[in-house]
């Protein structure tokens, strides 16, 4: 699927893909932790994943007579299916040239249910966005004009997997650096489509039951009344939040409540993405090298919450030091309880600061 940039130099012919295409791979399988209630997918298939591959065989590039690449076409943003997924291709209901799963998840209710060796297929969709044909950047490197399209692709995807069947929850987000583990050096995000609610967001919801409906408002008017602000705008507002848990972290939230980018009027597109470059390249001149973060968009889920979960970016960083990265340990990575070595409120001053350089530099 392509999205152009508004004046785009590109034709609108475009190359058809001439590959014999092995079969898709066989849907994974979620298996229960009966201890936690979360299920884990089983995808074999990711096992052998192309890792950090030339320029000459960069994947994400437009096919060349010596590159066989995912995409045929010179592009400005493509969307397409990832091949090593760790949900889908198939779905709760045979859909185009996606098969009916052989055991489908039941519903929400039935993924709630605990049980010794409960089993269901993985259903959902996974897919890549490149934000470029460059084989090296990140969204934060695009222009203005890219970025936004990037965010139309967004919101076009979210609108689209939301209505495949038994779809629950949809997840766009970047993997940058590979202190993150990134197998492929050519800009680009992914999203998923889950069959269920996801861990963090069931967290998210029970918060929201033992509060009120407008959580995430009064987060944003607290927030703004601080010190943590890095950026805000009329349509949006980036800070770094209350009780940070990573070394980097900034939320970014729309400063009215939608659910998910679908929902998001054009003013607020138009306006996020001068808004968000500004903070990836802030975050990038935090040190002299690139800082490794992942940017997760949360989005409410397809059928619950949808009037309570904001749409929000949370983008965080291991990097704790120009050299050190954190890493979680004993007490975080097995008993889930954080320590922050890095006040909030000093961190939002650093970032801010690193914002302003960039700016005076053009970076």
């Amino acid at each position: 699927m392509y999205y152009d940039d508004p004046g785009t130099v590109l034709g609108t012919d475009r190359a058809v893909d001439a590959r014999t295409l092995d079969p898709r791979p066989d849907t994974a399988t979620m298996r229960l932790d009966v201890l936690t209630g979360d299920w884990i997918t089983v995808a074999a298939n990711r096992q052998n994943r192309v890792m950090m591959p030339s320029a000459d065989a960069d994947p994400l590039a437009p096919q060349t007579p010596t590159n066989p690449s995912e995409v045929p076409s010179l592009y400005d943003v493509a969307v397409f299916e990832n091949r090593s997924p760790a949900f889908g291709p198939a779905l709760a209901e045979a859909l185009g040239a996606a098969p009916r799963a052989s055991n489908p998840p039941r519903g929400l209710d039935d993924l709630e249910a605990l049980g010794l060796g409960r089993t269901r297929t993985s259903v959902g969709r996974c897919e890549v966005v490149c934000f470029s044909p460059d084989h090296a950047g990140s969204f934060g490197t695009q222009s203005a004009t890219r970025a936004r399209t990037v965010i139309e692709a967004w919101a076009d995807r979210t609108a689209a997997l939301s209505q495949l069947p038994g779809i629950q929850q949809i997840f766009p987000f970047e993997n940058r650096g590979e202190a993150i583990g990134v197998t492929l050096p050519h800009p680009h995000g992914q999203i998923y489509s889950y069959p269920y609610i996801t861990p963090r967001t069931q967290r998210l919801l029970e918060s929201i039951d033992r509060t009120a409906p407008d959580l995430f408002q009064r987060i944003l008017e607290f927030e703004q009344a601080s010190e943590r602000i890095v950026l805000q705008g009329e349509h949006w507002t980036a800070f770094v939040p209350f009780a940070a848990r990573w070394p980097v972290e900034v939320h970014l939230l729309p400063n009215r409540h939608v659910a998910d980018f679908a929902e998001t009027t054009e003013a607020e597109r138009d306006a996020l993405a001068p808004l968000y470059l500004r903070l990836l390249r802030g975050i990038d001149a935090l040190y002299d090298t690139p800082t490794p973060y992942i940017a997760a968009w949360h989005q409410a889920p397809v059928n619950v919450g949808r009037d309570s979960v904001r749409l929000h970016l949370e983008l965080t960083s291991p990097r704790r030091g120009a050299d050190k990265l954190k890493f979680l340990a004993g007490s975080e990575a097995a008993m889930w309880a954080w320590t922050a070595e890095i006040p909030p409120e000093q961190s939002a001053a650093r970032i801010r600061e690193a914002i302003a350089r960039a700016e005076e530099t053009g970076a």
